[in-house]
């Protein structure tokens, strides 16, 4: 397991509620039975919107995430990339709360 995933599952199970699962055969954590992140590619994703998804694709490197890298990319689920680690919290925070509101 790399840093980069250790990191994704301590976020993870930091966040209250939170359960391990997967999606699209990745790691990913959910609220009740909806996905809110997950790993891809030693990046975190999560699924966001409004100006909290406007800020995660306003980093450097960030993406919305097509985990079929067939140019069909998700487009409320934003791929951000391990540089911006200090960051990984605040989002997944941000995205479970947004599972919650659901």
């Amino acid at each position: 397991m790399t840093k980069e995933e250790q990191y994704f599952i301590e976020i993870g199970g930091e966040i209250q509620g939170a359960t391990k699962s997967q999606m699209f055969g990745k790691p990913c954590f959910k609220i009740g039975r909806k996905a809110f992140c997950c790993f891809f590619k030693n990046s975190m994703v999560f699924k966001l919107n409004g100006e909290v998804h406007q800020e995660a694709l306003s980093l450097d490197d960030s993406k919305l995430f097509d985990p079929s890298g067939k140019n069909r990319p998700m487009k409320q689920w934003v791929q951000i990339p391990f540089e911006h680690k200090d960051k990984w919290k605040l989002f997944a925070e941000k995205s479970a709360f947004f599972q919650r509101d659901l």
